[in-house]
């Protein structure tokens, strides 16, 4: 795992373990958010590379906005900030939902073993899966064949990024343990389950040829993930009614957000 990406994480979670007296909380978490931003803005060399400029935008965006946060929260360490009681302290809770969230997704994604790991459980999973549906499939490492097809599992088909950025949210929210159990029952391992059907569902669907030449790509890029974007609003629709602090925490980032740009473009 880069070395930038665990300073700001560490900066990060030490920031959330802090006491709220703590004068220097907010420093620190500026800090993690600002080096945060260092990984982001790398990223769009490597999509640019290889013509995703979709990833390109949004990795600009997102080193943006960790500058937003890390500049929002040096002013609140300068002008001494206390949130008042009962107040959501929106820092606070982004802090905490990307430091964990980050801590459930970036090993995966950056050690090798833990990455292996999870795409072979995964891909057993798929396999299984297949089996009891009666499909005759064969398994070479991670690539399963259909039909004379193959469909390599990736990291990209754990679902481990949603499962993270769940457990970010969740995590940064304090409610009662029972609420938050509902919540993770709810998303965490539907989630999951979920995405092993996604990926039986593209490897019979390009094993059996269901949309003709292009059924992988009809399959994986066109149903699959308009399915996995509709599952997944339903899901953050159902935690956020148990949870009703996520949508403010989401509110409260979207108003911010706004009024830095307002700022900002006054200025221009």
């Amino acid at each position: 795992m880069p070395v930038i990406l665990w300073i700001s994480i560490s900066l990060m979670l030490l920031s959330v373990i802090l006491s709220v007296k703590n004068r220097y909380k907010r420093l620190i978490g500026a800090s993690g958010w600002a080096i945060f931003s260092i990984h982001w803005i790398q990223q769009p060399l490597h999509y640019g590379a290889i013509d995703d400029y979709v990833n390109v935008a949004l990795t600009i965006m997102m080193s943006l906005f960790c500058l937003l946060i890390a500049h929002t929260m040096y002013v609140q360490y300068t002008n001494r900030y206390m949130p008042a009681k009962g107040e959501i302290d929106i820092t606070y809770m982004a802090t905490n939902a990307i430091a964990i969230g980050s801590m459930f997704y970036f090993p995966f994604a950056e050690i090798p073993v833990l990455k292996e790991w999870l795409i072979g459980t995964v891909t057993s999973n798929v396999m299984w899966t297949l089996g009891m549906l009666g499909i005759a499939a064969q398994r070479t490492g991670n690539m399963i064949t259909y039909n004379g097809h193959t469909v390599e599992i990736i990291l990209g088909c754990t679902a481990i990024e949603s499962i993270a950025l769940f457990i970010g949210l969740i995590a940064s929210v304090s409610a009662p343990m029972k609420k938050l159990l509902s919540a993770f029952m709810v998303s965490v391992p539907i989630i999951y389950i979920l995405n092993i059907l996604r990926d039986v569902f593209v490897v019979v669907a390009y094993g059996e040829m269901w949309f003709g030449p292009n059924s992988f790509e009809i399959a994986h890029h066109m149903i699959a993930k308009a399915g996995s974007g509709i599952a997944l609003f339903v899901i953050a629709y159902i935690v956020m009614r148990i949870l009703p602090e996520i949508l403010e925490l989401i509110d409260g980032l979207w108003n911010m957000t706004t009024e830095k740009i307002n700022k900002l473009m006054k200025k221009v």
